[in-house]
């Protein structure tokens, strides 16, 4: 039987808020303003501006697109959360994140900070300092720092090849976040290192989803909460 997405977030949600699940953080508020915004029809763009929010050297405003070749800067104690066509991200503080210019594959570039995404079908090139991530539908959060990448795919399948030993490309392949990993530059260290879940939440993945009129895999499972 199909199941319609928009409604089977929309239980998850009230179940999750009547057991409290949401209510750290104000994510009991980012995600009733995420159902909001798909049913008055807002889609691409910026969705909601904490603190600083720069978008090509200007202060962002809420609805505004991001088109390829710009650059979104977050500062202390902020947060950005936008949509690009059918990828949604939540931009923590310190962050610096742009979408490469160009045709074929498309590019995102995970330059520095925290960043969470979900993404629709089609290929897609992650860029960070320490590694190339290509990725088909799917989701993950990064932290992106010059020596070491945090990596954890919360659903998907993904190849992970570090920049300074492409022959080391690795296969990623999980359901619910069994396999975050920090990505090393150097040759002197392993290039993969077993990590926890860290800084990200299955709440958050919930929301945006429902920004851009999905359900994350794990949704109606069983599954325990991160």
């Amino acid at each position: 039987m199909n199941r319609n997405p928009a409604r089977m977030t929309r239980r998850t949600a009230l179940r999750l808020l009547g057991a409290g699940a949401l209510g750290a953080g104000g994510m009991t508020g980012l995600l009733g303003a995420a159902i909001a915004a798909r049913h008055t029809g807002m889609k691409s763009g910026m969705h909601r501006i904490k603190g600083t929010v720069i978008i090509d050297g200007a202060p962002a405003a809420v609805g505004q697109e991001i088109k390829p070749g710009q650059t979104v800067v977050t500062g202390p104690d902020s947060e950005a959360i936008y949509v690009i066509g059918k990828d949604a991200f939540l931009q923590r503080e310190n962050s610096e994140f742009g979408l490469a210019q160009g045709t074929g594959v498309a590019v995102l570039r995970y330059i520095t900070g925290k960043v969470l995404s979900v993404f629709g079908k089609g290929r897609k090139r992650l860029e960070t300092p320490t590694a190339t991530i290509g990725i088909r539908g799917t989701a993950c959060y990064i932290e992106a720092a010059g020596e070491e990448t945090y990596f954890c795919l919360c659903y998907g399948l993904a190849s992970v090849t570090p920049k300074d030993r492409p022959n080391a490309r690795r296969w990623v392949r999980t359901k619910h976040h069994e396999s975050p990993f920090l990505i090393g530059s150097g040759k002197s260290g392993p290039a993969f290192r077993r990590t926890k879940v860290e800084n990200h939440t299955d709440d958050e993945l919930v929301m945006l989803e429902e920004l851009v009129g999905r359900v994350p895999p794990f949704v109606g499972k069983g599954y325990t909460s991160y």
